[in-house]
């Protein structure tokens, strides 16, 4: 049966606040504090636990192989020899963003009926454009079957980033849909992570119909606020798009394409006025898991306690629930140690519709096995990292044996 899965990215034993992300207001703030990546990834272990109490199918992806020596090799360095901002970019586990991981085309909406996944080249941000080898052999494992179609990313210089800037309207998640994909366009003291000609090649690779495609641009406003990609402003689940004012380029336009293409749509905007993008930011409001609750328990937001915390957010949502609004449920989860690195509920997470029979089961959570998880978090994960102890030899060997004993305790040795 043909469900959503949520795949979220364990995060792993190299957290550190090295404010690598620009644009990313977060991560910049809270540069050069110390991290605690023990705290960290026990809190996506229990927003999991959590998605999985609601009923919903979970499954996860597991932390690249950190600090990457092999990059800064083919950069003519070592951990030993290079300089402090390669050596933080070696560092940087910022594939626990699996949101991030790929772009995601469900087999209801692709030409073979295949669920399509291109793996993001992420070549915007240095930290990030050595990912996408590590996550592709992930994902080719975990989705090797006939249903699915794993490709490579799409070549330099156009930016791709994910799912992240990727949404989808429904009437449910095993019908044919709509793809909304949302792209920046360069300027201001913010880049554009996002190209057109990205999004374009991944829509044409994963044989979408082109009258069930929208391309639209995200406001300047919302990039250069700090919103780099588009599911900080906005978040689709099946017939509701929730979305900030100031999400889209010529909103109306954009509004009234996105009601053309899918008439169905129920778009719940929230206005400047009661939320300001700045707040919005601040809260991750839209970087929040817009679910489909089971047995007709309407839609539920999964967002970061910060959202509760901000009172004009809070207020907005409270109001909305209480006034018959398609979001029915809020459930504020603690994933602090993430959200100070600039990535909330939804950078977590990737959404990928496919029957969970066909996933290799390695890769799909249930208690016990994040139970098992657990416990080698807790044995072998940093309690805490400082930007100043990323040259420590020690620690290189700790961080790396860390990762190892998650992959020997989840039988993915082959991923060493």
């Amino acid at each position: 049966m043909q469900t959503e899965i949520n795949f979220d990215g364990i995060i792993g034993p190299t957290h550190n606040y090295a404010g690598l992300s620009r644009g990313n207001i977060a991560s910049a703030s809270n540069a050069g504090d110390a991290s605690a990546p023990r705290a960290a990834a026990l809190q996506g272990i229990e927003k999991m636990r959590h998605n999985l109490a609601l009923g919903l199918p979970q499954g996860f992806f597991v932390p690249l192989d950190r600090p990457d020596a092999r990059w800064l090799e083919s950069l003519g360095t070592s951990l030993n020899d290079a300089e402090p901002h390669l050596r933080a970019q070696a560092w940087s586990a910022s594939s626990m963003w699996a949101a991030n991981a790929a772009t995601v085309s469900p087999a209801a909406d692709t030409a073979d009926g295949l669920c399509h996944l291109t793996v993001a080249n992420l070549v915007t941000m240095p930290h990030r454009s050595h990912e996408w080898q590590g996550t592709l052999a992930q994902l080719r494992l975990a989705f090797s079957g006939p249903q699915f179609a794993v490709h490579a990313p799409v070549p330099a210089p156009f930016g791709d980033e994910g799912a992240a800037n990727h949404m989808r309207l429904c009437s449910r998640h095993d019908e044919a849909g709509v793809e909304i994909f949302v792209y920046g366009v360069g300027g201001g003291r913010f880049p554009a992570r996002q190209h057109l000609d990205a999004s374009k090649a991944i829509a044409r690779h994963h044989r979408l119909d082109p009258a069930r495609t929208l391309f639209l641009r995200q406001s300047d406003t919302a990039i250069q606020g700090g919103a780099f990609h588009n599911d900080v402003v906005a978040v689709a689940n099946e017939h509701v798009l929730f979305t900030h004012e100031t999400a889209f380029y010529e909103r109306d336009a954009a509004h009234d394409a996105i009601r053309r293409a899918f008439p169905a749509v129920e778009i719940v905007e929230v206005p400047e006025s009661a939320v300001s993008l700045a707040d919005a930011i601040k809260s991750y409001l839209f970087n929040a898991q817009l679910v489909s609750l089971p047995d007709d328990g309407g839609m539920g937001l999964i967002l970061p306690t910060e959202a509760r915390d901000t009172p004009s957010v809070w207020k907005w949502l409270e109001a909305h629930v209480a006034g018959n609004g398609p979001i029915r449920q809020l459930f504020p989860v603690d994933v602090r140690q993430s959200m100070a690195n600039g990535g909330g509920p939804a950078c977590l997470r990737l959404r990928v519709v496919a029957d969970p029979a066909t996933v290799d089961p390695r890769f799909v959570a249930d208690e016990a096995k994040l139970d098992r998880i657990a416990d080698v978090v807790r044995r072998h994960w940093p309690e805490s990292i400082a930007p100043d102890m990323l040259g420590d030899p020690a620690l290189t060997a700790d961080v790396r044996r860390a990762r190892m004993a998650l992959l020997e305790a989840l039988d993915l040795g082959e991923l060493g």
